[in-house]
């Protein structure tokens, strides 16, 4: 049985690390210094506490690490200081050259490093996750996450900066009478960036951040994903709400 440690169980490392197990491996985690959220998450999925992170790092195999893409350079250094010698894989949402740097951390602490990046939604309880190996050097993962999450939630920030636009401007139904006859999906989609979205909002900032800083470094305009870091950046303040707001609310919040 492979021991796998999970850093951190929020909702998609907890989901993970739920699917680990349903594949046959141990997983653990460290609770020190963590919430009561990431606590009820861990429990619920079934995985053994051991407390600090020495002791996940002295019994793990492999280490997973699934954090906000701001916290990922410290978790590695965090990791390399416990000296782990297993197989380090990082699976967060950051640039390329972010992952070469994390890469470099851990591998001088004694670990092997593994480029990952997660794509899709938090796995289903009790299913297994597909690994698909890229042919490519450290990067090439966490490249095609950040060209994935450019389009996928770079684009669902772009319709609500549209939606407060039409609202400040009072012309929002109108907009919404005329994608019903020319473009019929996109104001489902709108709406879908506010139910799906709005209580992670404050997670994509750094996200839109590393994108921003991988379309910088092959010489393509960042401005897009700057401005989709501001949008979600404007609506932290729903972090982990249970009841989405409304389409005005946002409107409201982002174009006051």
């Amino acid at each position: 049985m492979t021991t796998i440690g999970i850093l951190h169980p929020g909702e998609m490392g907890s989901s993970v690390a739920a699917a680990a197990r349903a594949g046959g491996s141990r997983v653990i985690w460290a609770s020190a210094g963590r919430g009561e959220a990431t606590r009820r998450r861990a429990v619920a999925d079934g995985l053994e506490d051991v407390d600090t992170l020495v002791r996940l790092a002295r019994e793990s195999e492999i280490i997973l690490s699934v954090c906000p893409p701001a916290s990922a350079p410290a978790v590695a250094r965090e990791v390399a200081a416990a000296r782990f010698g297993g197989t380090f894989v990082d699976g967060n949402a950051v640039a390329p050259a972010t992952t070469r740097t994390i890469g470099e951390i851990v591998t001088a602490g004694g670990a092997r490093f593994v480029d990952g990046g997660i794509i899709g939604p938090p796995a289903f309880k009790g299913s297994l996750l597909e690994a698909i190996v890229l042919d490519g050097p450290v990067g090439a993962a966490s490249a095609i996450k950040m060209a994935y999450a450019g389009w996928n939630k770079g684009s669902q920030a772009l319709l609500l900066a549209i939606r407060a636009l039409a609202a400040h401007e009072g012309v929002d139904a109108a907009l919404v009478a005329e994608w019903a006859r020319s473009q019929p999906d996109v104001t489902a989609r709108s709406e879908r960036a506010v139910s799906a979205n709005i209580k992670k909002a404050w997670r994509f900032v750094g996200e839109m951040e590393e994108i921003a800083a991988t379309f910088d470094a092959a010489g393509l305009p960042d401005g897009f994903h700057d401005a989709a870091g501001e949008i979600y950046r404007r609506l932290a303040g729903w972090k982990d709400t249970a009841t989405p707001p409304s389409m005005a609310e946002v409107a409201k919040t982002l174009a006051p």
